[in-house]
């Protein structure tokens, strides 16, 4: 059995209801969803806001390989397009963490190019590590990851304490009727 961690991000077309069809796709695997964040774009600065959130996931036949492809759909149905790296897109699923769910929650690592586990920039980017945390704190507060996670947040809030006014939780925006994931 694996578990995952996705991080979800849209900020064209409807970005709400990208995330929410997103969502609805990894729902027979899903057992805990963030909440959504508006979030200044990263990289690429002269594009609309992002809304981000984030899912962890468990399937006991999935492989790295089947999230990345279950991803992958989840994005083409959204009508993702790769045009420009790090632009505007319906939707980006990334798979930021996969660690089987075996006694020691053994990290899953990938070299291939196509799927990097961990994913290697996720601790420089608050899109990712505020949601993944708000859901790591409360479903795996002793898994190593919720830790890197913490002191990668505290350092990126340290060096640059504008860091936090560039994600905010939206509390009007929902991804999911309650217990529908």
């Amino acid at each position: 059995m694996t578990t995952a961690l996705l991080s979800l991000g849209a900020n064209i077309g409807d970005p709400l209801a990208q995330l929410q069809g997103a969502a609805r796709s990894f729902a027979p695997w899903a057992y805990a969803h963030a909440s959504i964040y508006r979030t200044a774009p990263w990289g690429v600065t002269d594009q609309p806001d992002f809304l981000n959130t984030a899912l962890l996931v468990r399937d006991p036949t999935a492989t790295a390989e089947e999230w990345l492809v279950r991803a992958q759909a989840a994005e083409q149905a959204a009508g993702r397009t790769r045009d420009r790296h790090w632009g505007p897109r319906t939707l980006d699923v990334d798979i930021i963490s996969c660690w089987q769910d075996d006694a020691a929650r053994t990290p899953i690592v990938s070299t291939d190019p196509h799927l990097l586990l961990p994913h290697p920039h996720a601790t420089e980017r608050s899109f990712v590590l505020v949601p993944a945390l708000e859901m790591l704190s409360a479903h795996h507060p002793d898994l190593p990851l919720t830790g890197e996670f913490r002191r990668a947040l505290a350092a990126l809030l340290a060096h640059d304490p504008a860091v936090a006014t560039s994600i905010q939780r939206d509390a009007t925006l929902h991804l999911a009727p309650e217990g529908a994931l």
